[in-house]
């Protein structure tokens, strides 16, 4: 590979996908060959760090790909990542997962592979990378950074809940998803008289449910940052749903929401080298017991539900406007920031404004929902008062 007068970037996308990838994978790569670095894509996230083989006659194109202005105008507009991603934490990775040609050094049940990753950085003459990632993925950027690795990451998670920041690639257009696909459902609610269970993103932060459920896509929505009562639940959206003139109820609840006294739901035990098992069935839990309560509600008469689960319905496909315009701005950014030689930062919007904060920002503190402020504990469902100077589409503050 060639090597640009100012050097080699980096990038890689790491953790789920979501739309805006691309846009902020085009906007590093352009700006940066405009400004004399050549830039490479790592394949995989993580994963393609640590899978390299550092011998110039090996075949690396499974993990790394050379990237120019015309491949990167080709994905510009889609969604995904085209570079492909993993949730491959190098520090910590199974047995079963250490590469094959790494196989007699690494032997442990799990294996910190990091002097690796910077020994194939290395190979790869690699001056600075760009991580595209959540909390998780940019954690493990912190590790390197600490390392003495340089780095400039940009944040992404439909769930809007990096901290440091007002706002993460992927939130809107999963937001705009939720209430339009929400919106197109209610159509058969009405029709039978039904209320609606729809179960959405959401492991610690309830973003993705609040703000659909502001936007009118929803009467209630329960959070993870606070423990609801079924039996409260089911008597307000049995009201709900006789007081509307369709007699149908809509209810929004985040994969991370638990009852009184229980835990999250998740599909089987196994964990990720995150140590997160994957979520999924409070839908469904939700909408059996709605129905199980909701005669003690409606004078001893039945009421059938619609449980529906978003899942990757509202992180496929092409970006929206505003997962289009920022991760524009967020590459720029840290093109800039690599030019200054300003290193270990992460790229944000704070207060409505572009600007930049520590990289150790991400791990130094969680970012949720402001109950106090922002959700009505009695009745489920978000307070509509003190919107001043709030953020434009996430309640509460960035960190």
């Amino acid at each position: 590979m060639r090597k640009g007068k100012n050097g080699r970037i980096g990038i890689l996308t790491g953790g789920g996908d979501v739309p805006g990838l691309n846009p902020a994978i085009r906007a590093v790569t352009v700006r940066a060959v405009r400004e004399g670095y050549d830039v490479v894509g790592i394949r995989r996230g993580w994963a393609g760090l640590v899978d390299i083989v550092r011998d110039e006659k090996a075949d690396n194109a499974a993990c790394v790909v050379e990237l120019s202005k015309e491949i990167v105008n080709h994905y510009a507009r889609t969604g995904g990542t085209f570079l492909h991603s993993s949730r491959t934490r190098p520090s910590a990775v199974p047995l079963k997962d250490v590469p094959a040609h790494l196989q007699g050094k690494y032997a442990a049940e799990k294996n910190d592979l990091t002097d690796e990753v910077i020994a194939n950085l290395d190979f790869l003459g690699i001056d600075c990378l760009v991580p595209i990632g959540g909390d998780d993925t940019l954690s493990y950027g912190v590790e390197l950074g600490h390392r003495g690795v340089p780095l400039v990451a940009v944040p992404k998670t439909m769930d809007n809940d990096v901290p440091g920041t007002d706002y993460c690639v992927g939130f809107s257009t999963c937001v705009t998803r939720t209430v339009n696909i929400t919106n197109q459902l209610r159509t058969s609610a009405a029709s039978h008289e039904r209320i609606m269970i729809v179960e959405v993103f959401g492991r610690y932060a309830g973003f993705t449910a609040l703000l659909p459920t502001i936007a009118g896509a929803a009467h209630r929505c329960v959070i993870p940052e606070w423990q609801f009562d079924i039996d409260k639940l089911a008597e307000i959206l049995v009201e709900d749903r006789n007081e509307h003139p369709d007699k149908y109820a809509v209810c929004l609840v985040s994969e991370g929401a638990m009852m009184k006294g229980g835990d999250m739901l998740f599909k089987g035990a196994e964990k990720d080298q995150y140590g997160h098992a994957k979520l999924g069935g409070i839908g469904d839990q939700v909408s059996a017991l709605v129905k199980e309560r909701a005669p003690a509600h409606n004078q001893g008469r039945k009421i059938d539900m619609i449980s529906m689960d978003l899942g990757y319905m509202v992180r496929s496909g092409d970006p929206d406007a505003i997962d289009s315009i920022v991760p524009m701005a967020y590459g720029n950014l840290a093109v800039d920031l690599l030019l200054r030689g300003e290193h270990a930062r992460m790229v944000a919007l704070r207060n409505g404004r572009y600007d930049s904060v520590p990289i150790d920002t991400v791990v130094a503190s969680k970012k949720t929902v402001d109950v106090e402020r922002f959700y009505d504990t009695e009745r489920y469902r978000p307070t509509y008062a003190s919107f001043e100077l709030t953020p434009m589409l996430v309640l509460g503050a960035a960190s």
